[in-house]
């Protein structure tokens, strides 16, 4: 009996320890929207994550603006806003990873739907933006962010270094250059200069 008692309480420490702490809605909405101009901000999209982690809409939109809160399971803080018409490729990635696809197994589906057209990617380059920030920088109940980086990115599949006059690879702080070149996931990074 004491046995059975001990593993019982072991489980559900355990279970207890397991679960992660969702932010309010309000609080997601909030860090979400760092990684939006703040001319889209009143009108985006903002998607996030209900108290059993499952990714869910917060608040609807009407700009053409995507925002994803930060992950429950992610250990820091990394939030992101993107044009509504790469979605179908952000949604495709989400699947394939939660039905257990790594990168690269994620990376060739993904390739091989959008060359068989059944992946609708935008004619012209669609914006991306990313912040990132530590644990000790996010305020979980406020959901405000302090010492946060930011990236853009604009997405196009196949673009090459000559189509677009971008370096294949960063050469200078702060400068756009052309990542995955030639593939179905190029795309121009510009990371702004530290400017410390």
């Amino acid at each position: 009996m004491k046995n059975l008692m001990l593993l019982s309480f072991v489980l559900c420490f355990g279970i207890a320890i397991g679960q992660t702490k969702i932010p309010s809605a309000e609080s997601q909405i909030k860090t979400a929207l760092y990684a939006s101009p703040e001319m889209y901000q009143d009108g985006a999209k903002v998607l996030g994550y209900n108290e059993k982690g499952e990714l869910v809409t917060l608040r609807e939109g009407n700009n053409g603006l995507i925002c994803i809160a930060n992950s429950p399971k992610r250990n820091g803080v990394m939030v992101s806003c993107y044009s509504d018409k790469l979605e179908t490729y952000m949604a495709r990635g989400r699947e394939l990873a939660d039905s257990g696809k790594n990168e690269a197994e994620k990376r060739e589906l993904r390739k091989q739907d959008i060359d068989a057209g059944t992946l609708i990617m935008p004619k012209e380059p669609a914006a991306a933006y990313m912040v990132t920030a530590t644990k000790e920088d996010y305020d979980f109940e406020t959901g405000a962010l302090t010492n946060s980086k930011m990236r853009y990115v604009l997405y196009k599949p196949y673009m090459s270094g000559a189509e677009t006059g971008l370096p294949t690879k960063p050469s200078a702080p702060g400068m756009p250059w052309l990542m995955d070149a030639d593939t179905h996931r190029s795309h121009i990074m510009i990371t702004p200069a530290d400017n410390n």
